[in-house]
């Protein structure tokens, strides 16, 4: 008897230890689980850290501008000689303007004005966009015809460069964009006080341009401002009406469930696919004009609605079944239920489904480049039909230049975008948070 209950509390005793292998092996597969799931994370934060990184120190000298501050004679030899302006106002766009620039720094560094070749070399530093600075200055004051006052104006780009440190200076004069002698100038410009680096302004107000010292991304967000308008206008109301009526109204059905899978399709569809929806129907169809803010509104509505009714229907399935239930049961009609209790509790899902979708058609690129929004545009577009551009195309047409000055712009305009993308984002979660109800 004694050695059979011995023989039981052995058998007893082993299984215990059969169970703890299970657990051993669940909680290992569960510390592999976790490691995989930061180490996921990890690799997600570095490579966005990276990219980080390389867009901001790229593209931080972007937001300063050099800058030259001298006297200038606004001689009246030089810009209105025969005294013609009262009755020809264009001899004062017509006038010579880079020579006071030129004058003006030559006897600042102390040139021999006699010396072409230096006096030649001299007006190199500063930028072409020098001549409308002044002319700008003198058709609104006309009166400063023949007074010398101090003017700020823009560096060339590759001053402002060297002055970044952008340009190596140990290579061979040979084989650098500026001589010895220029670096000279600078160097003494430097230490007068007369040569600075200033906040870039310019950046945020000038539109396209040839040289990379003067443009900006002015256009471009006007452009883009027109654009996320006309989606939220076109989009938003659109795509949440056919979403509470796929959702709350339309019989479910075979056609129904076609509909929904080809909105889901539409939402996977490339959007360069968009572009040529948008080139064929809105430009060669109905005659609208290219680069047109409109037409691109357009086409990232026709891109951007499939996202909104996707999100606005999961909103609306998130509501609680009784909620439509009670509201039924007090006399509520459906339509009453739909607007009155469903729809303002499914309101945070929408808002932020729709500034997501803005978001993604706000950093589209190829619909844009179809619709011919690639244009050359200087001037700001006063309504959407006006040619205008927009950040991520600008963005794309600055990484083509080969100027070494626009890369420094190309980073520079892609911390603007995605300032605009953090602001849009950031808001969507606020939002959600704000509005959001537990249940």
């Amino acid at each position: 008897m004694t050695d059979a209950t011995i023989t039981t509390g052995s058998g007893d005793a082993a299984s215990p230890k059969g169970r703890d292998i299970g657990l051993k092996k669940r909680y290992a597969a569960e510390r592999r689980f976790r490691f995989y799931g930061q180490a996921a994370i990890f690799l997600g934060l570095l490579f966005l850290a990276i990219l980080l990184w390389t867009v901001v120190s790229k593209g931080i000298g972007a937001f300063e501008q050099t800058m030259i501050t001298v006297p200038v004679e606004f001689s009246k030899s030089v810009i209105d000689p025969k005294d013609q302006r009262a009755e020809n106002p264009n001899v004062l766009l017509m006038a010579n303007y880079p020579v006071l620039a030129r004058n003006a720094l030559v006897k600042a560094l102390g040139v021999d004005p006699d010396d072409k070749n230096a006096v030649k070399e001299v007006g190199g530093l500063i930028s072409d966009s020098a001549r409308i600075e002044l002319r700008t200055m003198v058709m609104d004051n006309p009166d400063l015809i023949g007074k010398t006052i101090p003017v700020t104006m823009t560096a060339n780009g590759l001053v402002d460069s060297t002055l970044k440190g952008h340009i190596d200076l140990n290579v061979p004069e040979a084989r650098r964009q500026v001589s010895d002698r220029e670096v000279a100038w600078i160097n003494q410009l430097v230490d007068d006080g007369i040569m600075e680096k200033q906040f870039n302004t310019g950046i945020f107000v000038n539109g396209a341009s040839s040289r990379a010292e003067s443009a900006g991304v002015g256009v471009a967000i006007i452009g883009s401002f027109y654009m996320m308008l006309i989606v939220l206008v076109l989009a938003l109301p659109i795509g949440v009406a056919a979403s509470i009526y796929l959702e709350e109204f339309a019989l479910k059905n075979r056609w129904t469930d076609i509909i929904e899978v080809n909105i889901n399709n539409l939402a996977a569809v490339p959007s360069i696919v968009f572009g040529l929806l948008g080139l064929a129907v809105f430009i060669n169809f109905m005659g609208l004009p290219r680069s047109a803010s409109l037409v691109g509104g357009l086409v990232l509505t026709l891109m951007t609605l499939p996202t909104i009714i996707i999100a606005t229907r999961a909103a609306l399935k998130a509501v609680p079944p009784s909620i439509r239930s009670a509201a039924l049961g007090v006399g509520a009609s459906k339509m009453q239920m739909v607007f009155h209790h469903v729809l303002p509790l499914a309101a945070p899902g929408i808002l932020t489904g729709t500034i997501i979708g803005l978001a993604q058609a706000l950093g589209e690129t190829a619909p844009l480049l179809l619709i011919g929004m690639v244009a050359f545009v200087v001037d700001y577009p006063a309504t959407p039909m006006d040619p205008a551009t927009a950040l991520p195309v600008q963005i794309f047409m600055w990484a083509n230049e080969a100027e070494r000055a626009f890369v420094e712009r190309t980073s520079g305009a892609i911390i603007i975008l995605l300032l605009f993308l953090a602001a849009m984002n950031i808001a969507a979660i606020i939002l959600r948070r704000k509005f959001e109800r537990r249940w």
